[in-house]
């Protein structure tokens, strides 16, 4: 007898499509487009140490003779309560995923393989998997390059481990950093966002881990800068700032994205036919998946009436896979009641059966005994030292030089692994990771003085532990003071549905960043900021350390420190990468990837508003106190003017070169980061902004040496969201300019001609 036309690897993958699904019934329709089961509800751990499979997964599989995905198998954090002692390790991963899919692939009618979908915000988030830098501290390298290479480390542990698809936050911009989720971002920038977004996809993909990508589209700018809150933004906004990354994830072949919480015009994301079908499908060609955001199919039984029509409305919109959500799971019954059409559902299932075809899963759905790739940590530390960013310097007092002998490290951020690694983190086993603190001493080595107090706690305004730390500052001949956020979820932490912390108003948590823990005031707590006055005072050279995942805001005085760093969150080994910027290992590289605003008072201060020459508030400035782009070296770099190849260029065929010489002027070798920025002066068929990132790279330059930069100058770089909402390059008058930051800018003029 011979194999089913499905089966045949050989055979085109629609031909295979519609071969399973001529063959599946619609319980077996149904149940592949959903995820209810959260994974760590699949397994569970016996005395003898083993994992064996649940009651609660054979039911699921049994309810639709099959499973179309598996969520969080090895997800590992407080909201899971999944921990070393009855979660999956790296050595039981592969043994555990496969037992999974032998009963799904063996147990049922069909044998469809299941897919294991795992959460990698910044590394899989799973015990023992290596945890990264998070996203805004990546996007503080300005190296994509580099954020590739660390992308696909995570993806080799991730498919060694059984996974097939990542979910990684990559589309969100932190346009109100008083959003708890802007850790999760690249950025402020689209352009930014877009160049990570394609790194992303493709290190990913070079592992064969397909890429869903969260969260599409516009969450980071919800109201107020909360969390799940509403947006609003006209159409233009959302396409000229809100979709260029997810445009250039699918350029770079994602598998999927996911639905975002808000709603767009009125309608929540994952019922949102425009951006869904006409945007996403029709415009952009997109052929992956749309997963639902965990449980927000519910939400739209207000909208819809009732769990049926609800599912029926995200189906009929472009949503393909649900997730924890009791809607989808009755789409059998909205087919019946003639709520969707049975081909609706048959396009969604078919675009799952061709993920899953083209990812191999049919020839090869276990992982079996690969081994566990190594080098993940190292580019997590690589990662770590590129992102550190120098924002204020004396010009003396660092590098720490070895006259410095006597060094107080001080501050509740000094001393802890937790606060450096962000949210959405596994459990870290014993020893692992190297804080700020340890980084000093080791860096430090025999013959110099460290001495530690923390000098207040991270929320409040508790000052007991003042008295001590400035004694220590007061001795010490450097005091680093290391204040920032933390994203830690304690013990106590509560949560909502879908995972995120639940925070009481009035009561402030450990946590001060993360989902749902959005801030009011941007300022640092009273108590780190009277802990850097009091040190400061000392008169001791002072050195302050942010580790956080926003900006926080920093008025006129954060300049007192002799030097002021931005570490974001660096990850387990940030401490050593800190530390090596600290002692001269290593050179400042990092440039900001968001504004840095003065208060929240002034907020928005991202750099690329609409150019309508504001001039700003009465009682304080408008522009941000840091600009989008702003980061030191230990060195000085000069720039020269940029000149174009052409001065006039036709829109039809827009090519130039432009060119910027840039000179090491300082004793010191740096890593320059020369950016590229377009303004249109005048024509066009919209109000322009004041400036646009379209090119950046980072050069290496000896003391001393000048070199000069190209860039190529395409239609991509000069194109604007037309009056019809696609890319068009309009004729009109330009300005191309470079420069070391977004508020530094040295232009060239620029006619594009009609044509």
């Amino acid at each position: 007898m011979s194999e089913p036309l499905y089966r045949d690897p050989a055979a085109p993958v629609p031909d295979r499509v519609a071969d399973l699904l001529g063959r599946m019934t619609p319980a077996e329709k149904v149940g592949q487009v959903n995820q209810r089961l959260y994974g760590w509800h699949a397994y569970e751990r016996g005395a003898d140490g083993g994992h064996r499979l649940t009651d609660a997964f054979r039911a699921e599989v049994a309810a639709y003779d099959g499973m179309g995905a598996l969520y969080g198998l090895q997800r590992a954090d407080p909201w899971s309560g999944v921990t070393f002692a009855d979660g999956i390790g790296a050595a039981d991963a592969a043994r555990v995923a496969d037992a999974v899919q032998r009963y799904v692939v063996e147990g049922t009618r069909l044998g469809i393989p299941v897919l294991m979908v795992e959460e990698v915000p910044h590394g899989h988030q799973a015990l023992d998997g290596t945890v990264l830098p998070a996203n805004l501290a990546a996007g503080a390298s300005w190296d994509p390059d580099l954020y590739e290479a660390a992308a696909a480390a995570a993806a080799a542990e991730l498919r060694a481990r059984g996974g097939h698809l990542a979910l990684v936050s990559a589309l969100d911009l932190v346009r109100d950093p008083r959003w708890g989720r802007a850790e999760e971002c690249f950025g402020e920038d689209p352009y930014l966002a877009a160049r990570f977004t394609g790194a992303l996809v493709r290190g990913m993909r070079s592992r064969g881990v397909g890429v869903v990508l969260k969260h599409f589209a516009g969450q980071g700018a919800t109201v107020g800068g909360r969390n799940s809150a509403a947006t609003e933004l006209g159409a233009r906004e959302l396409h000229e700032v809100h979709l260029e990354a997810a445009r250039a994830g699918v350029r770079a072949g994602a598998a999927g994205v996911m639905a975002a919480y808000n709603e767009f015009d009125g309608l929540p994301c994952a019922a949102n036919p425009y951006l869904l079908t006409e945007v996403l499908r029709r415009r952009w060609g997109f052929e992956g998946i749309v997963m639902a955001d965990g449980c927000a199919l519910d939400r739209l039984v207000r909208l819809a009436g009732d769990p049926v029509a609800a599912g029926a409305t995200a189906l009929a919109a472009g949503t393909d896979l649900g997730l924890w959500d009791g809607a989808f799971p009755r789409l059998g019954e909205a087919v019946t009641r003639g709520l969707v059409a049975e081909e609706t559902l048959d396009r969604a299932v078919g675009r799952v059966l061709a993920l899953k075809f083209r990812l191999g899963l049919f020839e090869e759905p276990y992982a079996g005994q690969r081994e566990m790739p190594v080098g993940a940590a190292e580019l997590s530390e690589r990662l770590a030292r590129a992102s550190v960013t120098l924002v204020e310097h004396d010009g003396t007092t660092l590098p720490l030089s070895p006259a410095v002998r006597r060094i107080a490290v001080l501050g509740p951020n000094a001393d802890s692994v937790p606060q450096q690694i962000g949210d959405y983190t596994a459990p870290q086993r014993p020893g692992t990771g190297v804080t700020v603190l340890d980084g000093v001493r080791a860096a430090a080595g025999p013959g110099r003085e460290v001495t530690y107090a923390r000098g207040c706690e991270l929320v409040g305004d508790d000052r007991s532990g003042l008295a001590e730390a400035v004694a220590l500052a007061a001795r010490a001949q450097v005091a680093v003071v290391v204040l920032g956020g933390s994203s830690a979820r304690g013990a106590g932490t509560r949560f909502a549905a879908n995972g995120a912390a639940v925070v009481a108003a009035g009561s402030p948590p450990g946590m001060t960043c993360g989902e749902g823990v959005d801030l009011a005031d941007l300022a640092l707590p009273p108590g780190q900021r009277a802990l850097l006055d009091a040190v400061a005072a000392t008169g001791t050279p002072v050195v302050t350390v942010l580790v956080q995942g926003r900006p926080h805001a920093l008025p006129e005085s954060a300049g007192r420190a002799g030097a002021l760093l931005v570490a974001w969150y660096p990850g387990p080994w940030g401490g050593r990468a800190v530390a090596d910027v600290l002692f001269g290992a290593a050179g400042p590289a990092g440039r900001l990837p968001v504004s840095v605003p003065r208060s929240a008072a002034q907020l928005p201060v991202f750099y690329n508003g609409k150019d309508h020459g504001y001039r700003g508030y009465v009682d304080q400035p408008a522009t941000a106190r840091y600009a989008f782009g702003h980061g030191l070296s230990y060195g000085s770099v000069r720039y020269g003017r940029p000149a174009l190849s052409r001065a006039a260029v036709p829109a039809g065929d827009p090519r130039l070169t432009c060119t910027v010489t840039v000179e090491n002027t300082g004793g010191t070798a740096v890593r320059e980061t020369v950016q590229l920025y377009v303004r249109r002066v005048s024509g066009g068929s919209s109000w322009p902004r004041v400036r646009e990132l379209r090119g950046f790279t980072g050069v290496d330059l000896a003391p001393g040496e000048q070199r000069a930069v190209d860039f190529e100058v395409t239609a991509r770089t000069l194109a604007s969201v037309g009056r019809d909402l696609e890319l068009v390059v309009e004729a009109g008058a330009f300005v191309v300019e470079t420069g070391p930051a977004s508020d530094r800018t040295q232009g060239a003029p620029l006619t594009v001609t009609p044509g």
